[in-house]
C-alpha cells in the first residue's frame, strides 16, 4: 500500500498525460510485436514440420502448397519487424514527452518561492532530483505497465492457441505457468533486489553530491588541506555504488537463469502434451511443433520486466521522493501581479513575514510604500530582515500576511551569476535587442568600459564557467551594467559595491546615480551597510527588529544623518 501511495500521483500522471493515447498505441504495439512473434515462430515451426512430413512422399509432396505458409512467415516477421520499431519510437516518445512535462511541473513546485531558499542550499538535491529521480521514472511505463500488459498478452494467446491446436486443459495448464511463473520471477526480484537497489540509489546520490562538491569548491579545498578528505569521500561512494551494482548484476543473472527455466519447463509440459496427443493420434507432428515453438516468444515480455522489476526500488524511492512536490497544493507565484496605485513604484500593506520553522516573526505588520523615481535605501544590522525585505519586495519570498504590490522589476543580488559566454551574450540577458552603444553605455555607467576595451576581443571576450576571467569586483561590475540594461522601471540592488575598491564604488555610485537621474522615471531600493551607497538615497529606511518596524528619514534631515552615521563608513 505505500509502495502504490507513492507510486499512485506518478501513475496518474501518465494516465492524465495529453499523450496517453499514444501511451495506449504503445502498449498495443508491444502487444501485437509479442502476438507476431508468436505466431512466427509457431507458423515456421508448423510449416517445417509439414514440409518434412510432406516430403516423405511424392504423393504429399506434389500437392503441399509451401506459398501460403510461406507468405504467412513473412507477413508475420515483417509484422513483428515494423510493429517491434514502432513500439520503440512510440513508447520512447510518450515516455520522454510525459518525463518533460514532469519535470517542468516539479522545477516550477521547487522553484516556488516557499521551496527555493531552502534548496538553494543543497543544489546537488536540487540537482538530482531533476535529473536522476526524473529519469528512474521511466521504469514505471517502459519497463513495468507496458512488459506487464504484453506478458498478460502472451499468456492468454498461449492458453488460446494450445486451447484451440492442443485441447483447453493444456492451454490453460501451459498459459497458467507462464503467467505465474513469469509474475513469481519479477517479485523474486522485486523483494530480494528492493533494498539493494535503494542502496545503489543513495550511493549514487553521494557520489553526485560529493562530486559536485570537489568540483565547484576545489580552491576552498586546497586551501583548508581538505581536498584528499574529500577525494576519499568519493572513492567511498563510489565502492558503495560499485558493490550495489555487483548484487544487482548478480540478482539479474539469477532471475534471468529463473525465467529461462520457467519458460523451459512451460516448453516440455507444452512438448509433453503435445507428444501424448500425437501419440493418441489427435494431433499431427505440424501441431505439435506449432504449439512447442509459439511459447518460445511468449515469455518475451519477462526481460523487459526483468529491468524494471531491478530497478523497483530505484523508481519506487525517486516517486517517494518527488510524490510529496506533485501532491502538493502550488504556491501562487508572485511573477507580476496587480500594480500598484499610480505614483508608487512598491506598496506593502500589513506585510508579515515567519520563516518555516521559526518561533517568531521576522518582520510583522509593515507598511511601505515607495514613489516611482525615488531610491530608497534598506538598512539596519545584521540579521534584521533586509535581504527578506528585499526578497519579498522581489516576489522570492512570499509574505505570511498582507499584499505586496509592485511595478515589474530586476534585482542585482548579493551573489554574481555569470555565465560560460561571451561578455556581450551575458550583458544581453538583461536586454536582448540592445546595440553594441547600448552596451558600452551600460559598461560605462558601472566603470567597466576600460578594462573591456583593453581585453583583446573585447566585448567577445568569452568568459568561464561562473564569469572566470574577470574579478570578483569585475563581475560584480558586469552583473550591474546588465541589470542598467534590463528595461523593468523598479531596480533592487543588494550592496551593489560590496567587493570594489573606494575609488571603483565611488565611480559606480556617482554613475548609477547620473542614470538614475537621467531616467525620469521608475524606482531604486537598495540595500545597504555602507556610508558610500547610503548617501545617495533619497529615503533610508532602517529595521528595527526590537520593534519589528521601520525608522524612516529623508535626505536633507538631521534623522537622515542620524541613520547614515549608524552605517559602516566607506
Amino acid at each position: 500500500m505505500k509502495a502504490w501511495n507513492a507510486l499512485r500521483p506518478i501513475v496518474q500522471l501518465f494516465a492524465q498525460s495529453p499523450y496517453r493515447r499514444r501511451m495506449l498505441l504503445g502498449s498495443l504495439l508491444a502487444a501485437i510485436t509479442v502476438c507476431a512473434g508468436m505466431s512466427l515462430l509457431g507458423l515456421s515451426g508448423w510449416f517445417l514440420t509439414a514440409s518434412y512430413v510432406a516430403g516423405l512422399s511424392t504423393a504429399t509432396a506434389v500437392v503441399f502448397d509451401v506459398f501460403a505458409p510461406g507468405a504467412g512467415v513473412r507477413f508475420f516477421s515483417m509484422l513483428r519487424t515494423g510493429a517491434r520499431y514502432s513500439e520503440r519510437v512510440v513508447t520512447h516518445d510518450a515516455t520522454l514527452r510525459v518525463l518533460a512535462a514532469l519535470r517542468v511541473q516539479l522545477f516550477s513546485r521547487l522553484a516556488a518561492a516557499d521551496t527555493a531558499l531552502a534548496l538553494r542550499q543543497r543544489p546537488a538535491r536540487l540537482l538530482h532530483r531533476l535529473t536522476a529521480d526524473i529519469d528512474a521514472l521511466d521504469a514505471v511505463y517502459l519497463r513495468l505497465l507496458t512488459p506487464a500488459v504484453s506478458l498478460l498478452v502472451s499468456a492468454c494467446v498461449t492458453a488460446l492457441a494450445l486451447g484451440i491446436f492442443l485441447n483447453w486443459q493444456s492451454g490453460l495448464l501451459v498459459g497458467a505457468m507462464v503467467l505465474a511463473g513469469g509474475l513469481a520471477c519479477v517479485a523474486w526480484c522485486v523483494r530480494y533486489g528492493f533494498m539493494t537497489a535503494l542502496r545503489r540509489s543513495f550511493a549514487g546520490e553521494q557520489l553526485r553530491a560529493a562530486v559536485i562538491d570537489a568540483v565547484g569548491a576545489q580552491t576552498e579545498l586546497v586551501m583548508a588541506g581538505s581536498l584528499p578528505r574529500q577525494m576519499a569521500r568519493i572513492a567511498a561512494a563510489e565502492r558503495q555504488q560499485f558493490a550495489a551494482d555487483i548484487r544487482l548484476n548478480r540478482l539479474e543473472s539469477n532471475v534471468a537463469i529463473a525465467m529461462a527455466m520457467v519458460g523451459h519447463l512451460a516448453t516440455a509440459v507444452a512438448l509433453l502434451c503435445a507428444a501424448w496427443l500425437a501419440q493418441k493420434a489427435e494431433i499431427g507432428a505440424p501441431i505439435a511443433a506449432l504449439a512447442t515453438l509459439l511459447l518460445l516468444a511468449a515469455l518475451e515480455p519477462l526481460t523487459q520486466l526483468r529491468r524494471g522489476a531491478i530497478e523497483a526500488g530505484r523508481t519506487l524511492l525517486a516517486a517517494r521522493r518527488i510524490a510529496p512536490q506533485l501532491q502538493a497544493a502550488p504556491a501562487p507565484q508572485p511573477l507580476e501581479g496587480p500594480a500598484p496605485a499610480a505614483g508608487l513604484a512598491v506598496d506593502m500593506q500589513a506585510v508579515s513575514l515567519q520563516h518555516p520553522g521559526s518561533a517568531a516573526p521576522l518582520l510583522q505588520h509593515l507598511d511601505l510604500q515607495v514613489a516611482d523615481g525615488e531610491w530608497l535605501v534598506l538598512a539596519g544590522p545584521s540579521g534584521a530582515g533586509k535581504s527578506s525585505l528585499m526578497a519579498l519586495i522581489g516576489g522570492d519570498l512570499l509574505p505570511s500576511a498582507g499584499q505586496v504590490l509592485r511595478q515589474p522589476c530586476a534585482s542585482l543580488p548579493q551573489r554574481t551569476e555569470l555565465f560560460q559566454a561571451s561578455l556581450a551574450d551575458n550583458l544581453r540577458l538583461g536586454r536582448p535587442d540592445a546595440s553594441d552603444d547600448a552596451l558600452w553605455a551600460a559598461l560605462q555607467t558601472a566603470a567597466l568600459a576600460d578594462v573591456i576595451r583593453a581585453l583583446p576581443q573585447q566585448l567577445n571576450t568569452v568568459l568561464g564557467s561562473q564569469g572566470a576571467g574577470l574579478s570578483g569586483g569585475e563581475s560584480r561590475r558586469l552583473a550591474l551594467a546588465r541589470l542598467m540594461l534590463h528595461p523593468a522601471p523598479l531596480r533592487l540592488l543588494d550592496e551593489p559595491t560590496e567587493g570594489l575598491d573606494r575609488q571603483t564604488a565611488k565611480q559606480v555610485m556617482t554613475a548609477i546615480g547620473h542614470w538614475h537621474a537621467q531616467r525620469g522615471h521608475g524606482a531604486i531600493v537598495m540595500a545597504s551597510h555602507l556610508q558610500r551607497e547610503a548617501r545617495h538615497a533619497d529615503r533610508i529606511v532602517w529595521i528595527n527588529p526590537l520593534l519589528g518596524g521601520l525608522v524612516q528619514a529623508r535626505k536633507g534631515t538631521t534623522e537622515f544623518d542620524a541613520l547614515l552615521q549608524r552605517l559602516r563608513p566607506g
